[in-house]
């Protein structure tokens, strides 16, 4: 492959150059990380990282908000969740990069936008691990009740609690920064452990208890627009959409990734079908174990003995103790697994900030394995304050959403943007429909931040406002040439931004339902479907971001 550096010094060489192979763009660093992941291990990385708490605590939660129709919700979840997947796999496979979710926008759009969308990006992933450290240690409240109190019904945790989160978050530290083979055999084993568990569970529960009469609520749920507003709060809050974000991994190990034409599509949407038929089982079998006098008061209600670990509590008002106890063991290992695998893909994210320049060099350092070390311990060290304003299971997933689904926003802007810059560059991975289907994944990814509610947004504005601020540090530091910020092409992101609190402030998901709901939707459709066009209009010319880079281009030899 004949590769052109962009910047070189003793430690790292940006470079962008075409494979011979398999015909991709590459933009990244030479002497840095590894291409070191092959299809299958990305496909259960992907598949690990979604199977976590969330089919621990959603299936309650889901089913609180929606009843029985917490089944639609998981449905619009998975769907909307491949439609946007599939825009990455396109893009992902033309840019293998390490830390996509930054240089995506920074080859689209330029600094400005890559800024914003990796600074969400970047404050949501951060939140993963301690959401799986949070459910095991929600779970392990049971049996140690010295790890948890309740707080307005949210079980918040105590002085020992942290200590244990503090112990567990740098442990998921340790096994990254180890070794590569300790990770994917420790990976390997999480994933077939995790996956026959699931099936024992909903295989032993239907059998042994299954009640028809909980579905009955179905059809006069999904028929009327409460209903439906229900189902549509259960997919933003109840965890339904945060049990799907596990995607994203492939995107952001692509730079470190082996045959990219298989690996890419497979990992992306691969693991979102998949763990959709997981989810599905796993609602339908916890609806119909539920003894119906549990509903008597509704399913708002619901609750019984051991509702920090729902499917525990059921299996044990059920008799099968030996399913409790195999239980408590995967509420350990499917959470740990998760949070591990999280800690390896945002650790990309801030790495490629470090790299573009957004936030300090050091943080781009990597070891002897070349893993970037700094940015794997700050994000463990930021990830404990994140126990204090966001606690409990549910109020940080709602947080991880709402960012999330910005950041995927990208991917059918990106998708359109490269289809107009580089017609004629062969894809080797290639989504039909295009424009119709980005469209859709855009209107998804509002959707889906606006669904999580006025109350989450508002702190999602905030951390936003605090980005401005590094962003103007970067610059005044010369981390950033004035120069190359990409303030044309990225004015788009602050009306975008802008507009989403606002259409929440004003909506019916907890906020003042001057947009009522019904309405919202047709006001959704119209801010995505300008939005797209803009940004998709004011994108930056890839051929003048090149032309910029030539400035520093430097030969080297070819590998």
């Amino acid at each position: 492959m004949k590769k052109v550096a962009l910047e070189k010094n003793s430690d790292v060489v940006r470079f962008m150059a075409k494979c011979p192979t398999c015909g991709s763009i590459v933009l990244g660093m030479m002497m840095t990380l590894n291409r070191r992941f092959t299809p299958i291990s990305l496909l259960m990385l992907s598949i690990n990282g979604m199977i976590g708490s969330a089919w621990l605590f959603a299936p309650l939660y889901a089913a609180k908000i929606a009843g029985s129709a917490a089944i639609i919700a998981w449905l619009i979840g998975g769907v909307a969740t491949a439609m946007i997947a599939l825009t990455f796999a396109e893009v992902s496979v033309l840019f293998p990069l390490a830390g996509g979710t930054a240089q995506i926008p920074q080859l689209s759009h330029g600094t400005l936008t890559s800024f914003a969308v990796s600074w969400i990006a970047w404050l949501s992933a951060l939140t993963m691990a301690p959401i799986e450290v949070q459910a095991i240690l929600q779970y392990a409240s049971t049996y140690f009740t010295s790890l948890t109190y309740l707080k307005q019904g949210v079980p918040i945790l105590t002085a020992t609690g942290m200590l244990w989160a503090t112990f567990l978050m740098l442990t998921f530290c340790v096994i990254n920064i180890a070794s590569y083979k300790g990770l994917v055999r420790f990976n390997v084993a999480l994933f077939l452990f995790k996956v026959i568990v699931i099936y024992i569970a909903i295989h032993t529960i239907v059998n042994t208890s299954f009640h028809t009469s909980n579905f009955s609520d179905f059809i006069p749920t999904a028929t009327s627009l409460s209903g439906w507003q229900a189902i549509l709060t259960a997919v933003a809050s109840g965890g339904v959409a945060f049990a799907f974000t596990g995607f994203k991994h492939g995107v952001e190990l692509a730079g470190e990734t082996k045959h990219l034409t298989l690996a890419i599509p497979l990992a992306i949407v691969g693991s979102v079908v998949g763990c959709l038929i997981l989810y599905l089982g796993l609602q339908v079998a916890f609806i119909g174990a539920l003894h119906p006098d549990m509903l008597s008061r509704g399913w708002a209600h619901l609750g019984f003995t051991g509702d920090v670990g729902p499917f525990a509590g059921l299996a044990a008002g059920l008799g099968l103790f030996w399913l409790v106890k195999l239980l408590y063991v995967d509420a350990v290992v499917s959470p740990s697994g998760a949070g591990l695998i999280y800690v390896t893909s945002t650790a990309r994210i801030l790495y490629a900030m470090s790299e573009i320049g957004y936030v300090p060099r050091w943080l781009s350092y990597l070891n002897k394995q070349h893993f970037p070390v700094a940015a794997i311990m700050v994000n463990v060290a930021l990830g404990m304050f994140l126990f204090l304003p966001l606690p409990g299971w549910q109020a940080m997933v709602s947080f991880l959403v709402s960012g999330m689904v910005i950041s995927y926003a990208m991917g059918p802007i990106a998708l359109l943007c490269m289809r107009m810059e580089l017609p004629d560059e062969k894809r080797h991975f290639r989504l039909p429909m295009a424009t119709i289907f980005c469209l859709v994944a855009f209107y998804f990814c509002n959707l889906l931040s606006y669904w999580t509610g006025w109350d989450t947004i508002s702190k999602l504005a905030i951390a936003m406002l605090i980005g401005v601020g590094f962003f103007i540090i970067a610059c005044l530091h010369g981390r950033l040439s004035i120069s190359s910020l990409g303030l044309k092409s990225g004015l788009w992101i602050i009306p975008y931004l802008t507009g989403l609190v606002l259409i929440s402030y004003l909506g019916a998901f907890g906020g003042k339902n001057m947009i009522p709901f019904g309405w919202d939707f047709v006001v959704i459709a119209i801010f995505s479907m300008i939005i797209l066009h803009v940004a998709v209009k004011n994108r930056a010319s890839i051929h003048l971001q090149k032309a910029y880079l030539d400035q520093r281009l430097v030969e080297i030899p070819s590998v």
